[in-house]
């Protein structure tokens, strides 16, 4: 059920979350002080390609936190307007509403990306 969910979440919109954080990525390696940064946003990529099956978990922590302010100024908050704006979208209709769940667990992440891992769940 997992596959089915992530493929249909890949047509159907999920592409622009995986292209986001992708070039989010491109654009914080190209500096060696951004690098870790750009890291956090590949990995991520792959959690926007295919959701389901996967929880994300946040942790705490001081560097965490002062990463997290950096990363809201400096583009997160805008991706967090876009994954909102995108789950207010497929949830207006009954069968989009388990994208839209998907993209609003993904605007959370835009915003506190560091001290976030991803678990995979179920099979």
């Amino acid at each position: 059920m997992n596959t089915i969910g992530n493929v249909l979440w890949f047509v159907l919109g999920g592409f622009i979350s995986f292209l986001t954080w992708l070039v989010m990525g491109v654009l914080w390696s190209i500096t060696i002080v951004g690098y870790p940064v750009g890291r956090q946003c590949f990995k991520f990529s792959v959690m926007a390609a295919a959701p389901f099956g996967r929880q994300i978990e946040f942790g705490h922590g001081g560097v965490s936190f002062m990463f997290n302010l950096l990363w809201i100024v400096l583009g997160g908050f805008a991706m967090a307007i876009e994954e909102l704006t995108m789950g207010i979208i497929f949830c207006l209709t009954i069968v989009g509403i388990p994208f839209g769940l998907q993209h609003f667990k993904h605007a959370k992440l835009a915003l506190l990306p560091f001290g976030a891992k991803i678990i995979k769940t179920g099979t």
